[in-house]
């Protein structure tokens, strides 16, 4: 644990779900402008890439979000805010249908997606020739994303280093068992019936645009994520059933071959991960940090006096960043 960087929730927003929910209702600003690129996919397919400009001569960050997320989410909005104070590059590379418009092709995302993130990864250090200049490339995956980068990061081994200087993984769902379980009981239903509003109305889309690929009832009764692995995400992405897929994308077992610095920030009282099914220092390799503050909630660390700032995951992150 960095002392300096230690992380304790204020006192005026105690418990797990006040500090994920809480975030979502107190927005940052924008403070800059960003580009939008679109990026034309090898299958006919395309996805949006939203650029914070900056000094060619500084870092890249470059960011995947969580379920459903995009460059609009608070914690895109706050670490965007704080790599323009330090003058730094960034990147948000929305997920297939996630930019405000549905993708092409029947395909969407999912969270062990990691044939993906390294074809975006590779466009990004072709496109911006960093193997020339040699600038440090440095990758941030939020939730979902962030499970997805640990386990392309486990893939790839030592072969990552050509790509990516380092990574961190903020309130990852390493074991997709344990998190998709754990979000069909009490309170965190609510975070469910969040996520399936918009994920069953995009299925939906696609099964109209698409007759038969899908069954448009079973979406429509949907009400746990599980159903709806079952009945979109497994078959949309070649898994016999939602238990493969939660197994084979997983990115906690994967944890144990990553050979780049990468910073694995969770916190115990994460509605989305129970703390029991957190890895143990042994299980993962030495070049990874694991912090695991009591506090945080999912994707929150508010800190400070009412009504809080955003600015302690950012720092932490670049701190992290900054000592590789």
């Amino acid at each position: 644990m960095n002392v300096k960087f230690k992380y304790i929730a204020p006192k005026w927003l105690p418990g797990g779900n006040a500090q994920t929910i809480y975030p979502y209702f107190l927005r940052p600003s924008p403070q800059a402008a960003l580009q939008r690129e679109r990026w034309e996919l090898e299958d006919g397919d395309f996805v949006d890439v939203d650029w914070l400009e900056g000094p060619l001569d500084k870092p890249l960050v470059v960011m995947f979000h969580g379920l459903e997320g995009s460059s609009r989410s608070h914690y895109s909005l706050s670490i965007l805010n704080y790599l323009r104070e330090q003058n730094w590059r960034g990147a948000i590379i929305h997920f297939r249908g996630c930019s405000g418009e549905h993708n092409r092709l029947p395909r969407a995302y999912h969270a062990g997606d990691s044939i993906e993130i390294d074809w975006m990864l590779r466009r990004i250090v072709h496109q911006c020739e960093l193997q020339k200049s040699g600038l440090p490339l440095y990758v941030i995956g939020i939730s979902l994303g962030g499970n997805a980068l640990l386990k392309w990061l486990g893939e790839q081994g030592s072969q990552a280093s050509r790509l990516v200087t380092a990574a961190a993984a903020v309130s990852a769902p390493l074991d997709l068992a344990a998190a998709g379980k754990v979000l069909e009981l009490g309170f965190n239903q609510v975070y469910t019936r969040h996520f399936l509003s918009s994920l069953k109305r995009k299925a939906l889309e696609k099964h109209k645009r698409f007759p038969g690929l899908l069954d448009g009832q079973a979406i429509a009764a949907t009400s746990s994520l599980y159903e709806f692995d079952t009945h979109v995400t497994a078959p949309l992405h070649g898994f016999r059933n939602t238990e493969e897929y939660w197994s084979k994308s997983s990115s906690k077992p994967w944890l144990q071959h990553i050979q780049v610095p990468t910073f694995v920030l969770n916190a115990q009282n994460d509605p989305f991960m129970p703390a029991d099914a957190l890895p143990t220092r042994g299980k993962v390799s030495s070049m990874v940090l694991l912090e695991f503050p009591e506090q945080g909630g999912h994707v929150g660390f508010m800190h400070g006096t009412f009504p809080g700032q955003h600015s302690w995951l950012p720092q932490r992150l670049i701190s992290f960043f900054e000592s590789v």
